[in-house]
């Protein structure tokens, strides 16, 4: 249910011309089947951590950047502010 929260976030950070990036995971990675929270991820490093992606989306085509709890980490570790949904 995070996605909810996301969308609108993630549209304020791309007017407001601010860097930010998203990782999802678990139950969470059904978010991206949704047209509008693609769109606004176009221009952020979004990542799906390739276990649930394949768990929850399965035979779905991610459009994203599939990864790891390593590549969270890394994210983690850049982030100046991290906001979890």
């Amino acid at each position: 249910a995070g996605a909810q929260f996301l969308l609108p976030l993630a549209c304020a950070c791309r007017r407001g011309g601010h860097a930010f990036g998203a990782f999802f995971t678990h139950e969470g990675v059904r978010g991206l089947r949704d047209a509008q929270l693609q769109a606004a991820l176009a221009d952020a490093r979004a990542v799906v951590c390739e276990e649930s992606w394949r768990r929850f989306c399965n035979g779905l085509t991610c459009p994203v950047e599939l990864g790891s709890q390593t590549v969270n980490s890394a994210l983690m570790g850049e982030a100046k502010k991290v906001v979890s949904l």
